[in-house]
């Protein structure tokens, strides 16, 4: 895995893309500022842009590559977050302490994508938020980002299985045009979820 991403971030481009994913955006905005943590941040464009909204952000990605040009894209934009790499099952979390956590399009295996979830549920504090967009089953053929494996795209029932014991507050699968860099570019299926700890 670390390999495969050190490979694809090592060109100079922006894969994904500078500019914030735009569902991660739009709910972010709905709240206040407080500890964030992104799951698979990669080059650094939610983390960035939560803090200028005055987040305290926490990324986390298996790519050192990554991490160099995030944070290079980070100051160039004044300002800063934490970054750390390695395997995110691995790398420990702060239990009960986030604010909000952003799973933006990490695709696993089904058994690491419910660890992952779970990990994810349990660092936030009660009253947080999770952002989740990911790239829905329907995806599969559609030349616009994604993995080509059907085991590791999302449906509807992974999210209300995952995620029963939150308040979903948004829950949609959509057609959308994507356009962030060259990595994910034109038409996809997706998923798009936030939902509120208890």
């Amino acid at each position: 895995m670390k390999e495969f991403w050190d490979d694809r971030y090592s060109d100079e481009a922006f894969i994904f893309g500078v500019k914030p994913n735009e569902f991660f955006k739009s709910q972010i905005e709905l709240l206040t500022p407080g500890k964030l943590l992104l799951f698979g941040e990669g080059e650094g464009r939610n983390a960035i842009y939560a803090a200028s909204l005055g987040w305290d952000a926490l990324a986390l990605d298996w790519s050192e590559k990554a991490k160099e040009k995030a944070l290079a894209l980070a100051r160039r934009n004044n300002v800063l977050f934490r970054y750390e790499v390695g395997n995110f099952l691995d790398i420990h979390v702060e239990h009960y302490s986030f604010d909000a956590v952003a799973l933006i399009y990490i695709h696993l295996a089904e058994v690491e994508r419910e660890l992952l979830h779970k990990k994810a549920i349990t660092s936030l504090k009660r009253g947080g938020t999770i952002i989740l967009e990911a790239f829905d089953k329907d995806q599969l053929g559609k030349s616009s980002g994604g993995p080509k494996n059907l085991e590791q795209l999302y449906s509807l029932e992974n999210i209300v299985n995952d995620f029963q014991d939150l308040d979903f507050k948004y829950f949609a699968k959509e057609s959308i045009q994507l356009d962030e860099g060259n990595g994910h570019l034109g038409e996809a299926s997706v998923i798009r979820f936030a939902g509120i700890k208890k």
